[in-house]
């Protein structure tokens, strides 16, 4: 299985808002940057969407090492919660409904044929490749700001 690493970030202006996601993914010594944009969404879709972008971009299946600065997603996956709503048809345990529950069914689908280790990286903090997809996520957001 290769070894990739994929780094990701959204953003949005406002919330709800334009927003926009940004992605890195290496592989050995080659690097590729995705990024896109939508003109009305939040915050965690875009977050979701950078990850499912990353993980959709692998053409074969692959050992990932990602990382995010989201905690909404490194926690409802690496502590089972997205598996759960699915389980219960994306009811949360409070009986309220689990928001972006379509993105979450790409992300489970995709993590179904990647072995992923999902690693937080704390935000706007200096490294370097948060960083830069930040910036993708931003210019992203920008593409649609009206």
């Amino acid at each position: 299985m290769k070894e990739i690493e994929i780094f990701t970030d959204g953003a949005c202006s406002g919330n709800p808002g334009s927003g926009g996601y940004g992605v890195i993914l290496r592989y050995k010594e080659t690097s590729k940057e995705l990024w896109g944009g939508e003109p009305e969404t939040t915050n965690n879709r875009m977050e979701l969407t950078a990850v499912i972008t990353g993980l959709s971009a692998l053409k074969e299946p692959c050992s990932v090492k990602l990382y995010s600065d989201s905690k909404y997603i490194i926690d409802a996956v690496t502590k089972g919660w997205a598996r759960k709503w699915q389980a219960n048809g994306w009811v949360k345990g409070d009986k309220k409904p689990a928001l972006n529950s379509d993105l979450w069914e790409k992300l489970l689908a995709l993590l179904e044929i990647h072995r992923v280790e999902f690693i937080w990286v704390k935000g706007h903090a200096g490294h370097p490749e948060n960083e830069r997809c930040d910036e993708l996520a931003v210019m992203g957001s920008r593409k649609f700001k009206k």
